[in-house]
Parts: structure tokens; sequence; C-alpha cells
């Protein structure tokens, strides 16, 4: 029983922890999917791309999958949800430049962070 609660009561206010209830039913009403990841999340625009009167453009926004982590975004969807493209990266092939590292989850504030030279936390 307390579980259950502490679940719902995550999914209602907090977005950390995956897409809370209002985010869900937002997305529901005014999105469109457009794709998934292999990391599993996923990407969604205005429906029928009406541009947003505020922006300018269509919203688009990605629901990831666990906890919310951008750097889990590989680097054709970063291209297609800051509007630098048009086509979303299930419509072309990207091609991973050769100096692009694999993605790695954000390490700050635990032992494998980057210590910079001279850092006492160093080993």
């Amino acid at each position: 029983m307390a579980q259950s609660f502490s679940r719902r009561f995550l999914q209602i206010f907090t977005w950390w922890h995956g897409t809370t209830w209002g985010t869900s039913f937002t997305t529901w009403l005014r999105g469109e999917a457009v794709g998934k990841d292999e990391y599993g999340n996923q990407y969604y625009r205005s429906r029928k791309g009406k541009v947003d009167p505020a922006l300018g453009v269509e919203r688009r926004w990605v629901i990831y999958n666990g906890v919310a982590d951008p750097t889990t975004i590989p680097p054709g969807w970063y291209r297609w949800m800051h509007h630098l493209g048009d086509t979303p990266q299930t419509e072309n092939s990207y091609v991973a430049k050769h100096w692009e590292k694999p993605q790695e989850p954000n390490h700050s504030g635990s032992a494998a962070a980057h210590r910079h030279q001279g850092s006492f936390l160093r080993p």
C-alpha cells in the first residue's frame, strides 16, 4: 500500500522519475509521436506540426525512459529537438563522426566525475 502511494505521489509531482500525469495528459491531447531512440526515449511534436505563437516554431519534447537524463539524447535526435534540422532521426540515417564517443551517464557528484589537475579529490 505504501509503495503504491509513493509511486503515485512521484508520478503526480516529480518529473525526474519519468513523466508526470500532467505531461502524459498534455502529450496525449496535443502531441504526435515522432519516434523512439535506442535508449527507449520517446520523441513528440505538436500535432500536425502546429506552430506555437510564443516560440514561432512547433514544440518538440522528449519523454525519457527512466530518470530524466539529457545526456541520453543521441546526436541525431539532439539536432531535431533543437530545430537544427526538420527531419526526425527515424526518417534519415545519422552517421556518427569518427570523433564522437559513445554516450556515458553524467558522472557529476560521483567517484567517476572528472577531477582537474591539482584537485584535492584527484587520486
